[in-house]
């Protein structure tokens, strides 16, 4: 196809994306750094927007994300991991009564309540907000990782491989819901592993188990395993 040729097809492409798209409310896209989001964990927001509203897609991969990214797939989960972290972004689990299908879907209706609790507080009283330094992520800095690995790192080096959003999510929960010190999820991981059963739900059987026998820490845990291989529950 030769120029002439190409150029109704581009005038007709054109046209239509002038008149579709994805619905944002300008003010969010306004006020992400005072949120201390990063350009990328934007545009990672935004993609999400886009194949929820554009591609009937409300849960795509990592992988998917990256591709039309630029970047890793695992880059795009520690975004997630982050967005899920703070609330920004949580994950719905959605039943069709008809096909008896149950599948996820990704709200972003955090970052949209956070964005109106900003301009409430600051542009509502008629100042200026204040701009929050963006937050590091992996993909904007890598050489800025903290060098001890977190308790995210460790589960995806002993699954060996990028933990998935419901993953992120079940151990968020633990750290901010259920308030398991993460040294008690690394050892409740390692009783996994101990017990040849490397699976999410197994971990949060161990952590609600020791939860019930009011089991606050390492040593105390170690105590009850050892009690528990012994024939002794309690």
């Amino acid at each position: 196809m030769n120029d002439m040729e190409r150029e109704p097809f581009v005038r007709g492409v054109a046209a239509a994306m002038a008149e579709g798209g994805v619905y944002l409310p300008a003010s969010l896209l306004r006020g992400y750094r005072r949120l201390g989001l990063t350009d990328s964990e934007l545009v990672l927001l935004i993609q999400l927007a886009v194949y929820r509203q554009a591609d009937n897609n409300g849960f795509p991969t990592p992988e998917q994300l990256g591709e039309v990214m630029g970047i890793g797939a695992k880059a795009v989960g520690q975004m997630l991991q982050k967005l899920l972290k703070e609330k920004l972004l949580t994950i719905d689990e959605m039943f069709d009564p008809v096909s008896g299908v149950q599948s996820e879907v990704y709200n972003w209706h955090g970052w949209i309540v956070k964005t109106a609790e900003w301009m409430v507080t600051f542009t509502g009283r008629g100042t200026q907000a204040p701009v929050a330094p963006p937050s590091v992520s992996v993909y904007d800095e890598p050489a800025r990782q903290p060098a001890a690995q977190d308790v995210f790192s460790v589960f995806e080096q002993e699954f060996g491989r990028p933990l998935s959003p419901m993953e992120l999510e079940t151990i968020g929960g633990w750290l901010d819901t259920d308030r398991y010190p993460e040294d008690l999820i690394r050892f409740a991981l390692k009783e996994a592993v101990f017990a040849g059963k490397l699976h999410f739900r197994y971990i949060d059987r161990i952590l609600l188990e020791w939860s019930r026998n009011r089991v606050t820490n390492v040593e105390e845990a170690r105590a009850h395993a050892g009690r528990f291989r012994n024939g002794g529950k309690s």
